[in-house]
């Protein structure tokens, strides 16, 4: 499988362990969500502190990956995915749109874009 398409999967499962082991330690990470830019430098950061610490809570339930799409441009890759989120009794989609640089087989430079949580009825 793809790593982007790995990258999505692993967080639709909600599955740290597997995103850290796509990741290489020292990670170069970037993002921007609606309300705040993000940046570390860190594997367990990214995956403990970010994204399972504050973009989904432990509480929140994601039901899919709605959609999923990878490419590439030049070297750099390309993912988009789309989660169907239950927070609260609350339907949400969640896309977000990730380029990444690849070192050996795990991502070592990731800039991620977030749509933010948009309500569904």
């Amino acid at each position: 499988m793809e790593l982007g398409a790995e990258f999505a999967w692993a967080l639709a499962a909600k599955d740290a362990a597997g995103l850290k082991r796509l990741l290489v330690p020292e990670v170069d990470f970037k993002a921007m969500t609606p309300g705040r830019f993000w940046e570390a430098e860190c594997a367990d950061e990214v995956v403990d502190d970010i994204v399972f610490g504050h973009w989904f809570q432990p509480t929140d339930d994601i039901e899919a990956l709605e959609h999923l799409e990878t490419s590439s441009v030049g070297e750099r890759r390309h993912v988009v995915y789309c989660l169907r989120v239950r927070r609260n009794e609350d339907a949400f989609l969640v896309e977000q749109q990730a380029y990444f640089d690849v070192r050996g087989d795990r991502i070592s430079w990731l800039r991620i874009m977030c749509a933010g949580y948009q309500p569904q009825p």
